[in-house]
């Protein structure tokens, strides 16, 4: 990654938000560095450099001293030492292995915002995105009945879309903005959102978040009827497990594969490829399973910061490996062939 000699202090704290997210840093940290970053630029440049002067950056709200040292450093036209340790660790890929998929990836179906459970505004996920080279990225925050994660409800989904279209028009086409949900797969198969809002969107994302340990019948019939509507596009991270992490691991859930990967490709719903490393989900031999069944796939990094956006190296490391054809992943095709596939 490549070094930032005239980067303003507000990008510096910024760039190192994202080094830490990416590396999957403790939350405390990132949002010291997004809070900093956020009052800089709501502060006047002049009165900033002020302060550097006079040292009394930290009496602006959420400047602690590490902070201040990246607005010092940056106003002083250096690179900040911290962000330069960070570059230094951060050298290379996330993952050795799977660069053609990476190349080939247009953008990212799965993305949360702090209309949910993600830690950041919309625009910088889309900023990120940008920056990472992405055409396109699907917004897709959680269902109402999600409480635990701030799940959108029809009145605010609503508002949300109102919002993407802003952030659209300001693009002028750089970029596109997709609308989105990860919306829950209930109990018996329906999904938690109204078919009028679903309809209203560009991809949905299907993935059950309770109940993980349905007997195998019940889920099989809940997954094989969720991926059967019309209106969903990806099965997300369809065992449930976690491998490692802050929450802990968790067992997959037990549902007759076969049966579920052959109503996605019957369907025409790409069966995700989640790059979160706790998740790693499906597993290989789920993946190669859903391989032979013929379906398509996504592989995305169900983003809730915009660092991990960043995770998709984990999923193409092992999509390369398992030897899924790039021509099967949809979000390697261009943004008019996904919307034609995605809307029934």
């Amino acid at each position: 990654m490549a070094e930032h000699p005239d980067l303003e202090p507000a990008e510096a704290l910024r760039r190192i938000a994202f080094l830490l997210e990416r590396s999957r840093a403790g939350t405390y940290r990132v949002k010291a560095f997004r809070g900093a970053a956020a009052t800089v630029r709501a502060t006047d440049p002049e009165e900033l450099r002020q302060r550097a002067e006079v040292g009394s950056l930290t009496d602006l709200p959420g400047i602690g001293s590490a902070t201040e040292a990246v607005i010092r450093e940056a106003l002083a036209g250096e690179v900040p030492a911290y962000l330069k340790s960070l570059e230094d660790k951060a050298a290379g890929p996330l993952a050795t292995g799977g660069e053609q998929v990476r190349a080939a990836l247009r953008g990212d179906l799965h993305c949360h915002s702090d209309w949910s459970d993600g830690g950041s505004p919309i625009e910088e996920m889309v900023v990120t995105a940008m920056e990472l080279g992405h055409d396109y990225l699907v917004l897709t925050d959680h269902s109402p009945r999600l409480k635990v994660a701030n799940g959108l409800s029809v009145e605010r989904l609503t508002k949300q879309l109102g919002v993407i279209d802003a952030v659209n028009e300001h693009l002028d086409g750089q970029f596109r903005l997709l609308k989105g949900i990860e919306v829950d797969i209930l109990d018996d198969g329906e999904l938690d959102q109204t078919p009028e809002m679903l309809g209203k969107l560009d991809v949905v994302v299907a993935s059950v978040h309770s109940k993980l340990k349905m007997n195998a019948g019940p889920m099989t019939t809940r997954m094989v009827a969720a991926v059967s509507n019309p209106r969903v596009n990806v099965l997300g991270h369809c065992t449930g497990r976690l491998v490692e992490g802050e929450r802990g691991t968790r067992d997959q859930s037990s549902f007759d594969a076969a049966a579920v990967f052959e109503a996605c490709a019957a369907h025409d719903v790409a069966v995700e490829i989640n790059s979160r490393p706790e998740r790693r989900d499906p597993p290989d031999e789920l993946l190669t399973l859903a391989l032979e069944a013929g379906c398509l796939f996504s592989i995305d990094s169900d983003a809730h910061a915009p660092g991990q956006l960043d995770f998709l190296a984990y999923g193409c490391e092992r999509a390369q490996r398992l030897g899924v054809p790039v021509e099967r992943i949809v979000n390697t095709w261009e943004v008019d062939r996904l919307l034609a596939w995605a809307r029934p």
